[in-house]
C-alpha cells in the first residue's frame, strides 16, 4: 500500500485536521497545494498558496480571492481531470 503524504492544519477554532497531499501545482509562478482532509468522505480538496514568511519559512496561506480560486482549480482539473470537489477554504487559518 501506498504510503500517504500528509500535514495537519488548525483550524479557525483551534482544532487540528490532518490532510493528504493531493499535489502542487504551479500557476503564474505561484506554488499551491491541493489538500484532502483524510477524515472526509465527501471527496472534497482544498486550495492553499504556498508562501514564504519573514523567516524564510514555507506557509500555506488561504486563497481568498474568487478569481485566483477559480483559476487553480480550472488548471487542477484539467491536469488531473480529479473527481473531487474543490472548495474555497474558510475554515482554515494561515499556517
Amino acid at each position: 500500500m501506498e504510503e500517504r503524504e500528509t500535514i495537519t492544519l488548525l483550524g479557525e477554532n483551534g482544532e487540528e485536521t490532518e490532510f493528504e497531499i493531493l499535489g502542487v501545482i504551479t500557476v503564474e509562478d505561484t506554488d499551491y497545494a491541493i489538500l484532502a482532509p483524510l477524515d472526509d468522505e465527501d471527496d472534497q480538496a482544498y486550495i492553499f498558496r504556498i508562501d514564504t514568511d519573514e523567516n524564510g519559512e514555507e506557509i500555506l496561506s488561504v486563497v481568498e480571492d474568487d478569481e485566483e480560486f477559480e483559476m487553480i482549480r480550472d488548471a487542477w482539473e484539467t491536469l488531473y481531470d480529479d473527481e473531487l470537489e474543490l472548495d474555497a477554504d474558510d475554515d482554515f487559518n494561515e499556517e
